[in-house]
């Protein structure tokens, strides 16, 4: 029997605040035009099989059969999520993780720095 265990502690994903859904909507908006379609869709069975601590323990082969994909085509789609922070995986767990912090959007940062940088005072003097 398998021993599951959580990977990543700390990154327990749980239902989005907002919406109704399982699946949080960054993912969407900020992931998901940045992944192939097979990582897209490798994200969505992993978030419809894991448990509630995001766990499963599917094996590539049976994951390319799920989902109609070559065995290949699923490692290299792990690949994408692993790199994007998305899931941890450590053979035979995949842990899908919360979504990373959201990172500040380019505006934000602008405003950011404009309220850090100090403005002169007349005369050179600051």
């Amino acid at each position: 029997m398998i021993e599951k265990r959580l990977l990543v502690p700390d990154r327990i994903r749980r239902p989005p605040r907002e919406g109704f859904s399982w699946l949080d909507r960054r993912f969407l908006h900020e992931y998901a035009a940045r992944l192939s379609g097979e990582a897209v869709f490798l994200y969505l069975f992993l978030a419809a099989v894991s448990d509630q601590h995001g766990l499963s323990f599917y094996r590539d082969t049976t994951i390319a059969g799920r989902l109609r994909m070559r065995e290949p085509d699923v490692v290299q789609a792990r690949e994408e999520l692993l790199i994007e922070d998305l899931i941890a995986y450590q053979p035979p767990l995949t842990q899908v993780l919360s979504l990373p912090v959201a990172r500040l959007q380019r505006k934000d940062c602008h405003a950011l720095r404009a309220l850090l940088e100090t403005p002169e005072l007349p005369g050179g003097a600051s």
